[in-house]
C-alpha cells in the first residue's frame, strides 16, 4: 500500500506519527499547499514518509501526484470544500480513496428547516456506480465522527440489539484552552459549516428531513469524568450514512457546544461572517469565513495549552438480543495530556486521525474489502474495534 495523505494541518499531521508506528504500508506521501507544513509533518518519522506540495482544489494536481508516486490509496485530511477535487483526482489516477468529511450540502431553497436540499455526500454517492464498475473503493466518512461513531452503530445492530428505536451520536468534551477566551479545538471553517447548516434527522417512514440549527437541546452525561454537557442538533454525516446500512427508526447527531459557543456562532451568522462568497476589502477579495479562521489560533498549535478530555460516541436504544428494552452508549475518550505526551498532538485532532489509519490497515490486510462508495457501517465492526484497541486506544460501553 502506497498512501497519499492530502493535508498536513491538525488531523493530517496527527495521522503521521500514528501511521509511523505501523508496518502495513510501503510509503506515505504527505502533501499540502504549504510545502513547509508538509515537511514539518514528516520531519520526525522514518524514510517511508516524504513531503510534497499539492493544490487540493485541483483534481488534475491530485491525480498527477498519485501517478508520480504510484499511489494506491488517497487519504483526504483537508476541509470538506476540497472533497470533490480530491475524490475525483483519486479516481482519475486509479487509486482508492478515504475521507473524514463528505461533500458539502446545500439547504433546500424554499424550506431549509423542513426539507433537505443537496445532502452531505450526495455528490459522492452519485458516483458510486462508476467506482463499483472500476472495482475500487471510496470509503467515506472514516474519521471519528463520522467514522468510529458509525462503526459503533454497526456493532450495536450486529451484536447488541434485535431492533433499534434510535441511534443518536453524541459528542462532548470538558476541554479548556489556557490563555484564550474562545479557541475552537477543531477547524472553525468546518465547525461553522456543521453548526449553522440545517441539521438533518432520519425517521423511518419519513426519511431525511431538517430542523433549525441548535434544536432539541438535551443534557447528556458523558463518561470518564467529563460529566453533563448540553447537546444540540447539528448537521453531520452519520445521519446521512447510518440509515443506508443499519435499520433504525430514528437517527440523530447532537454536539455538546455550550451556550457561549452557540452565541458566538449565531453572532457570526447575523453579521454574515460565516459566508464563503468573497467580498471586496480594499483591493482584495476574501471570504468572511476565511477571515474568521485567520483571526483564531490554529487548532494544531493548541495542544500544550489544552486540558481535559474529549468523547465521541453513539447512544443506541431499542430491544436487546434477550428481548427486553436496552439502551447503551458506546464511546471513545481521549485525554489531551495523554495524546500530547504519547504523540505530540492534541486530543481532538488525534482522535480523528487514528480511525482512517486503522481502516487503511484493515484494507491492506483484506479484512475490510468492497467496491463503490461505502460508509464505515458497510463493514463488520468487530475487526475495527479490536484493532483500535490494539493501537493502544480502547473504546468503552455503558448501559444507560
Amino acid at each position: 500500500m502506497r498512501i497519499l495523505l492530502v493535508g498536513a494541518g491538525g488531523v493530517g499531521s496527527a495521522a503521521v506519527p500514528i501511521a509511523a508506528r505501523r508496518e502495513f504500508f510501503e510509503a506515505m506521501v504527505v502533501a499540502d499547499y504549504d510545502p513547509d507544513r508538509a515537511a514539518r509533518a514528516v520531519s520526525t518519522v522514518d524514510d517511508r514518509f516524504t513531503a510534497a506540495r499539492v493544490d487540493a482544489s485541483s483534481a488534475e494536481a491530485v491525480a498527477a501526484l498519485c501517478r508520480e508516486h504510484r499511489i494506491t490509496h488517497v487519504l483526504n485530511a483537508v476541509d470538506p470544500r476540497f472533497v470533490m477535487p480530491i475524490f475525483d483526482g483519486a479516481y482519475a489516477a486509479g487509486a482508492g480513496y478515504l475521507d473524514m468529511a463528505m461533500s458539502l450540502s446545500k439547504p433546500h431553497p424554499e424550506r431549509p428547516h423542513a426539507q433537505t436540499g443537496v445532502k452531505l455526500g450526495d455528490d459522492q454517492f452519485a458516483q458510486a456506480e462508476r467506482w463499483a464498475r472500476s472495482g475500487r473503493l471510496a470509503l467515506v466518512g472514516m474519521g471519528v465522527e463520522p467514522g468510529l461513531s458509525d462503526v459503533f452503530a454497526r456493532y450495536a445492530a450486529d451484536e447488541l440489539f434485535s431492533e433499534i428505536d434510535e441511534i443518536g451520536v453524541r459528542d462532548g468534551a470538558n476541554l479548556v484552552v489556557d490563555g484564550y477566551d474562545f479557541a475552537p479545538s477543531f477547524s472553525i471553517w468546518t465547525t461553522i459549516e456543521e453548526c449553522l447548516n440545517p441539521p438533518v434527522i432520519w425517521e423511518a417512514g419519513k426519511g431525511w428531513h431538517t430542523t433549525e440549527p441548535f434544536s432539541e437541546p438535551e443534557v447528556f452525561d458523558f463518561p470518564e469524568g467529563i460529566g453533563p454537557v448540553e447537546c444540540v442538533n447539528v448537521e453531520h454525516e452519520e445521519v446521512l450514512l447510518i440509515p443506508r446500512w443499519v435499520d433504525a427508526k430514528r437517527v440523530t447527531f447532537k454536539y455538546g457546544l455550550g451556550s457561549e459557543f452557540i452565541d458566538v456562532l449565531r453572532i457570526l451568522h447575523k453579521l454574515g461572517l460565516d459566508g464563503t462568497d468573497p467580498v471586496r476589502v480594499g483591493g482584495v477579495s476574501v471570504a468572511p469565513r476565511d477571515v474568521v479562521a485567520a483571526c483564531l489560533p490554529d487548532p494544531a498549535t493548541l495542544g500544550d495549552k489544552m486540558r481535559g478530555k474529549t468523547c465521541a460516541g453513539t447512544w443506541v436504544r431499542g430491544t436487546g438480543k434477550s428481548g427486553g428494552p436496552r439502551a447503551v452508549y458506546l464511546y471513545h475518550v481521549v485525554d489531551n495530556e495523554w495524546s500530547m505526551r504519547e504523540y505530540g498532538h492534541q486530543a481532538v485532532v488525534w482522535q480523528t486521525a487514528i480511525n482512517p489509519i486503522v481502516a487503511l490497515e484493515l484494507l491492506a490486510a483484506g479484512t475490510w474489502s468492497g467496491t463503490g462508495v461505502l460508509g464505515p457501517e458497510a463493514f463488520p465492526a468487530r475487526p475495527f474495534l479490536d484493532l483500535l484497541t490494539g493501537y493502544g486506544s480502547p473504546w468503552g460501553m455503558e448501559e444507560r
